[in-house]
């Protein structure tokens, strides 16, 4: 059960992971040891799958967006593990959905250009059997976080 106390924790650690206990424990008017077991819990329940340091695409090269939509006539388990196993292997597809609708398939793909896309492009096709791909690229980010929305969670 996550309770008020709980969420506050999970947002003050979505925002900054590296806050020191004491400070979280503070803003939740708890003391430090509560505070932590609470911690402790949320990890040993999964609610904290892990943490991260998020990092900066631009300075990093790349800040190229690609949200490439596929579609397949291949709806087998193994042909499923086969595509699941190659993007998992392409370092540059940074997320991967399995859609409802008129795709099957969503990827963001992370690149320096163009042409490393259609690298990771080829990649893709040479690999895997697929019916359409089709691709674009962002032009500017209006929103991006990796922070869950609270209020749902009980």
């Amino acid at each position: 059960m996550i309770d008020r106390t709980d969420r506050r924790i999970l947002e003050i650690l979505q925002e900054d992971s590296t806050r020191a206990v004491a400070e979280i424990a503070e803003c939740v008017n708890l003391s430090t040891t509560p505070c932590w077991r609470r911690i402790q819990r949320l990890e040993a329940e999964g609610v904290i799958k892990r943490r991260v340091v998020l990092l900066d695409a631009e300075k990093l090269n790349v800040s190229v967006t690609v949200l490439v939509e596929i579609k397949t006539r291949q709806h087998s388990a193994s042909w499923l593990k086969k595509f699941r196993d190659v993007v998992t292997c392409i370092p540059e597809v940074v997320e991967v959905h399995r859609m409802s609708g008129h795709i099957d398939y969503m990827l963001k793909v992370m690149v320096p250009n163009i042409g490393a896309y259609d690298s990771v492009y080829k990649r893709l096709i040479s690999a895997v059997e697929l019916d359409d791909v089709s691709s674009s690229f962002s032009m500017e980010t209006l929103k991006s976080t990796t922070a869950l929305p609270l209020m749902y969670a009980d």
